[in-house]
């Protein structure tokens, strides 16, 4: 495992100290929390402030040695825009429900915080999944957004006619297709 910066123990400590008086019922719960503009924004501050250690909040790589690596104020910006892309150009509100079926790239966290951050529930599903499978969540779920990778589109799209509630499709990668959204063009 990797540490950022050898500062690991430190973010974990902050964390603890914020939630420790709440698990010992001496702080309220906040009647609403939002891990994106809670945590995610609130570190993003406190870096700027430089009352915190700039450290990545995200840091991927890939098997040819790929990298991106965001700051928490470039993930939280970003974040902010896959929002808008979902409850703009997607259509989605609160509480709507999307599918994502993708590999472990870095739009999948960010779409994950995007979901966060707007209260849209992700229902996550890996490349492996069958037309079966997909089709079974698609009506299970009554997802109106289904999201997948260029490479994955027409496997997913097999299943699609049958899908009464799908309202949008988001597409993630270089490549584009007739009746679905590019992601990287809409941020």
């Amino acid at each position: 495992s990797r540490s950022f910066h050898g500062n690991n123990r430190l973010l974990t400590s902050q964390i603890i100290s914020y939630y420790e008086p709440i698990n010992q019922c001496e702080k309220e719960l906040p009647e609403y929390f939002n891990f994106a503009s809670d945590v995610l924004d609130e570190w993003a501050r406190l870096e700027k402030d430089g009352r915190k250690p700039a450290n990545p909040a995200f840091w991927w790589v890939n098997d040819e040695g790929e990298e991106v690596k965001w700051s928490f104020e470039e993930l939280g910006s970003l974040s902010r825009k896959a929002a808008n892309v979902l409850s703009g150009a997607c259509g989605l509100q609160r509480g709507d429900r999307v599918i994502a079926v993708l590999p472990r790239v870095p739009e999948w966290w960010l779409l994950n915080v995007a979901c966060m951050r707007t209260g849209i529930v992700l229902i996550p599903g890996t490349s492996q999944l069958t037309a079966k499978d997909i089709s079974y969540r698609l009506q299970a779920s009554k997802a109106k957004c289904i999201i997948t990778s260029d490479t994955l589109a027409p496997a997913v799209e097999s299943v699609l006619p049958g899908s009464q509630f799908l309202k949008s499709k988001l597409i993630v990668g270089q490549g584009s297709r007739a009746g679905w959204l590019n992601l990287k063009e809409l941020l």
